[in-house]
């Protein structure tokens, strides 16, 4: 709506009331029923009638990568190539060295694995903890969790509430089972309680387990790098936890790690709008980050932002908070006659990406397909595995060089140091 467009909720199925509410305040505080209406339903139904119409110049979704995979297919049966901003899961990880403070890194643990019972996109799901400290860090994570009171959300006492619905409880029961694990069920409302599940690296969930579960695993001072290149492997790239008191240890993680959004010696969870702009990519999202500069630009046509390659956000004394621009990758440029795709290759290297190679799955494609040609272009890259690829198009001002760079937020609790000082300095 800030963008100047209407705007139609379709909220989750299970979240009708809370959604209906939300948009009953916004049309009481004055704004228009013409510029905001709520269409609940299945997504079988009211979701896919909505993606197919041709009056929908676009869709805002936040969800599943499935769900995000799927509208993605819907959308590219139409020849208008229209928006897509999909923020989606991950299989979010938190690197704990040595030299972190315990009961720093509990706290932290437990708001980011537990919190909302686990159902947030940017919760903790993988927990690395360097094989010296992981047996202390354990027994003191186990007995902080045995704290944790479960039960009804309303209560100001409870910590952990139910998951969302009958099958979100299956779902997570069958994952336990699979690990050896069962955990007892309350006769009324739909809880897991929060559990620590130990694994081995080789192990790794290979999708989200939406709720009230940690993964951990061991990893050796030499096998940094490895661990990290694990974790990349996974294709998802939102969020990402660091706790380490050496300087040198977090630039390492920090140059390696794929995450949209990273937290150095705090949570991971509650990013806020305008300091850690928020939002992935991978299999995590197509960007861009809602909050941050990019988001605004994408819903209205002809738009250019400003693109500075570094910006330090404001935020709470602290905490530092910095937003960068990073080359998407690899682009396919698309085009009919060696004019255009000369205007496409520069387009691209002045973004800083790299140029697809023949039968290369490409990050982002450059394209002057229209009609029918844009069509097929669509449908054969939905058809792919892995993350959702961006078709970019030229508009009035040429082509958007500034859809071919993904932003990174760091998020830094200056404050958390503590200990021996002289670690800040230190090289890893």
């Amino acid at each position: 709506m800030a963008a100047g467009n209407p705007v139609l909720a379709k909220p989750a199925e299970q979240t009708p009331l809370i959604a209906h509410l939300a948009v009953t305040l916004a049309h009481r505080v004055g704004i228009p029923r013409a510029a905001l209406q709520l269409l609940p339903g299945p997504g079988e139904t009211i979701a896919a009638g909505l993606v197919s119409n041709p009056r929908i110049a676009g869709v805002m979704f936040t969800g599943s990568t499935a769900v995000a995979r799927s509208i993605d297919r819907a959308l590219a049966e139409r020849p208008d190539n229209p928006v897509l901003i999909a923020e989606t899961g991950g299989l979010n990880a938190m690197i704990v060295d040595s030299t972190a403070q315990p009961e720093q890194v509990v706290a932290d643990v437990l708001a980011s694995a537990f919190d909302s019972a686990g159902q947030r996109c940017s919760a903790l799901r993988i927990l690395c903890l360097q094989e010296e400290i992981a047996e202390p860090m354990i027994a003191m994570l186990r007995g902080a969790m045995a704290e944790l009171s479960v039960g009804n959300p309303a209560l100001l006492a409870t910590d952990v509430g139910p998951v969302i619905d009958a099958q979100a409880e299956s779902s997570l029961r069958r994952h336990l089972a699979r690990h050896g694990v069962e955990v007892a069920r309350v006769p009324h409302g739909f809880f897991i309680p929060p559990t620590l599940l130990e694994i081995g690296l080789d192990h790794l969930p290979e999708h989200e387990t939406f709720g009230p579960v940690l993964h951990v695993v061991r990893w050796r001072a030499d096998a940094l790098e490895a661990l990290i290149d694990r974790l990349n492997a996974s294709g998802y790239g939102l969020t990402h936890g660091i706790h380490s008191r050496i300087d040198g240890t977090v630039l390492r993680i920090l140059d390696r790690i794929r995450a949209g959004n990273i937290y150095v010696n705090r949570n991971i969870v509650g990013a806020v709008v305008g300091v850690q702009p928020f939002g992935g990519d991978g299999l995590s999202g197509t960007g861009p980050k809602a909050g941050g500069p990019f988001i605004l630009h994408r819903l209205v046509r002809d738009s250019r932002p400003a693109m500075p390659v570094e910006v330090e956000l404001p935020g709470p004394t602290g905490e530092r908070n910095v937003l960068s621009l990073h080359p998407r990758g690899t682009v396919l440029c698309n085009a009919a006659t060696d004019a255009e795709r000369a205007l496409q290759e520069q387009t691209a290297m002045r973004a800083g990406c790299t140029l697809a190679l023949a039968g290369e799955r490409p990050d982002a494609v450059l394209t002057d397909a229209t009609g029918a040609a844009m069509t097929a272009l669509r449908r054969r890259l939905a058809a792919l595995d892995g993350p959702i690829i961006p078709v970019i198009s030229a508009d009035t001002m040429g082509y958007p060089a500034w859809r071919l760079l993904q932003e990174r937020c760091v998020s830094i609790n200056t404050a958390a140091a503590g200990g021996n000082a002289a670690l800040l300095g230190a090289s890893a």
